[in-house]
């Protein structure tokens, strides 16, 4: 068996240009050399690596791009898909110190996170040399210029991930920054709202702008009418901030909701809910995510990802028989745990910075792909409570085997080095657990410190067949999509959703099950269900995308936000067809160019 496993063109493309490796006859040669450099950290190298080439086989688990494109190669390159980089010192010096941090890391082929709330308002004045600050707009588009650099060949797009405050004075200059066709093309941006700001919205009060006193003219602020104190990245404890000005809280959303309804972009992040939830809270404050927004993490965090394909667990596909294999289902994730932890020490770092960070908190993002092909196969509409429930009890199966075998790691291994048992426990997702799972940190520890998290999974769904991606109904039954090739060209191909083609294989003239649900015919709230029904089980966050019609009214586009909020989700990204970004996915009767972006960091 070699190339044969990749059964459509798309994926051999991909395999070929992304993740094959000097001269390797097929994937399979791909997965004995990722297993053998993963197992290298091992005591018995040789018993891992046939349980880790075990685990790749028939794609049943997808290790994140970077660690198919480099485990076990002479490359200089990092095994982690993405970064959130080092606070933004908001000098000359710290600026492009920050900038040649980001361009070395993605030029050893991470994507990388900033906030960029450090930045001095446009207009304000340099405390010592008297010169006026441009903004942070102003220097993402120089963000924007070395990516397109680092990048501008080969058969990935740069990814970068942008945030701002919802109080910083130059939120409104940051949310128009993409209107206009051609803009900051390589950033993902999102606004980090917080709950005082969603409680004075519904309140529709005034909201302070404002910015950190002693960054704006050397003084404390203190005793000022015009100062409030705020939690503020780069600072250890909250801050003297001046306000700049004041806005309503209700125009000000209105302004965000606006610009994602016209352009597709900002996403929105709940960051309140982000630190709250966070396994190391009180250890450490996030303010920005990786470039799809399911791994929220402090300076100089690494992504660690891979997904379990969920389709190849289910037994008797598309009969009243079928089941799902939970047993398999708890084992696999049990080996993916021990696989992603040994990627911290098996890859190397951009910077020693990212190497302290990965190594001290061993944070790994295990998660699923085809769950909307699997619930398909076992006969569950997406957009109901059984699906939800389904969904529900698969995402908590394979959270408690990946905390019970971390567990058991850290009493191989040792806990990860920022571990402190009382902390950890008293934290909100820890409290959740199972009791046998907590009795087993607090008496052995635990060797990662979040476990879980939901990636959109694009590239490597399409090498395992098309799968449907993450956690996303199936967007098309058939559908044309581009890819980058080697050359930095693109390609298009045309596509069969991975259970549609199993189903019309079985049954070439009877009709499809209405089951097969897509996108479009799925209300907002489908999705955002979904989304709330998986949370509870995921430490970190989820990565989904909800396609709302060109014609949906403002009114019921900007209720999906609010929504997301009341149902406790951390985050929420839509997409609606606009001038500016077209539509990412074509059917493939249509005339227009295939694909538009991909919303993804591999």
């Amino acid at each position: 068996m070699g190339q044969e496993a990749l059964d459509t063109a798309i994926a051999r493309e991909i395999w070929a240009s992304r993740y094959r490796y000097a001269d390797e006859p097929g994937i399979e040669a791909t997965w004995r050399r990722v297993a053998r450099a993963l197992a290298t950290v091992e005591a018995e190298p040789a018993v891992w690596e046939r349980r880790f080439a075990d685990l790749l086989a028939d794609f049943r688990f997808l290790p994140g791009g970077r660690i198919l494109a480099g485990a076990g190669t002479n490359r200089q390159v990092t095994l982690f898909n993405c970064f959130v980089m080092g606070t933004i010192q908001d000098s000359m010096d710290g600026i492009f110190e920050a900038l040649k941090e980001g361009a070395i890391t993605m030029q050893q082929g991470g994507g990388v996170g900033y906030d960029f709330s450090t930045l001095r308002p446009a207009g304000t004045a340099a405390r010592h040399a008297g010169t006026i600050a441009s903004g942070p707009v102003s220097f993402m588009r120089i963000w924007d210029s070395m990516c397109a650099t680092i990048l501008s060949t080969g058969a990935r797009r740069g990814a970068m991930m942008a945030t701002l405050r919802v109080d910083h004075p130059d939120i409104e200059a940051f949310v128009d920054a993409k209107h206009r066709s051609g803009e900051l093309t390589h950033f993902n941006c999102s606004v980090l709202v917080s709950d005082a700001f969603m409680a004075a919205v519904h309140a529709d009060a005034d909201w302070p702008l404002v910015f950190p006193a002693a960054a704006l003219d050397g003084a404390s602020g203190e005793g000022r009418g015009d100062a409030v104190r705020r939690d503020w990245p780069g600072f250890d404890q909250p801050v003297a901030c001046r306000v700049i000005r004041r806005v309503r809280a209700r125009e000000l959303w209105e302004h965000i909701m606006r610009a994602t309804y016209d352009h597709a972009e900002p996403g929105v992040l709940f960051i309140d809910r982000i630190n709250q939830w966070n396994n190391l809270g009180g250890l450490e404050r996030i303010s920005a995510t990786n470039p799809c927004g399911e791994i929220p993490l402090p300076p100089y965090g690494a992504c660690d990802l891979g997904s379990i394909n969920l389709t190849r667990f289910v037994r008797d596909p598309f009969t009243s028989r079928a089941t799902l294999d939970h047993d398999g289902l708890e084992e696999t994730a049990r080996l993916a745990v021990r696989f992603l932890d040994n990627v911290i020490d098996a890859s190397s770092f951009p910077l020693p910075s990212q190497a302290e960070q990965a190594r001290g908190s061993r944070r790994i993002g295990l998660g699923v792909t085809g769950l909307a092909d699997t619930l398909i196969m076992l006969g569950w509409h997406y957009d109901s409570p059984e699906a939800r429930e389904q969904a529900g009890a698969i995402m908590q199966a394979i959270t408690h085997a990946a905390y019970r075998a971390s567990i058991e790691l850290a009493r191989e291994k040792r806990p990860f080095a920022l571990f402190e048992v009382a902390r950890f426990l008293d934290r909100p997702f820890v409290r959740g657990l199972p009791g046998d799972i907590r009795a087993g940190i607090a008496r052995d520890g635990i060797r990662n410190s979040h476990l879980t998290a939901i990636a959109p999974t694009g590239t490597i769904s399409l090498l395992a067949g098309n799968v449907s991606s993450g956690v996303e109904p199936i967007f098309r039954r058939e559908l044309c999509r581009s890819v980058l090739t080697g050359d930095g060209s693109r390609e298009s191909y045309r596509l069969e959703d991975r259970a549609w083609q199993q189903w019309r294989a079985g049954h070439p003239h009877g009709p499809a099950p209405d089951t097969f649900v897509e996108a479009e015919a799925l209300l907002p709230e489908a999705h955002l269900a979904m989304q709330a029904a998986l949370q509870p089980y995921v430490d970190s966050a989820i990565s989904k995308t909800i396609n709302v019609p060109e014609s949906m009214p403002f009114t019921d586009f900007e209720a999906i936000y609010q929504r997301a909020f009341n149902l406790g989700l951390k985050g929420c990204t839509t997409y609606r067809p606009n001038p500016i970004t077209g539509a990412i996915l074509q059917d493939v009767d249509t005339a227009t160019p295939c694909c538009g972006i991909e919303r993804e960091s591999d």
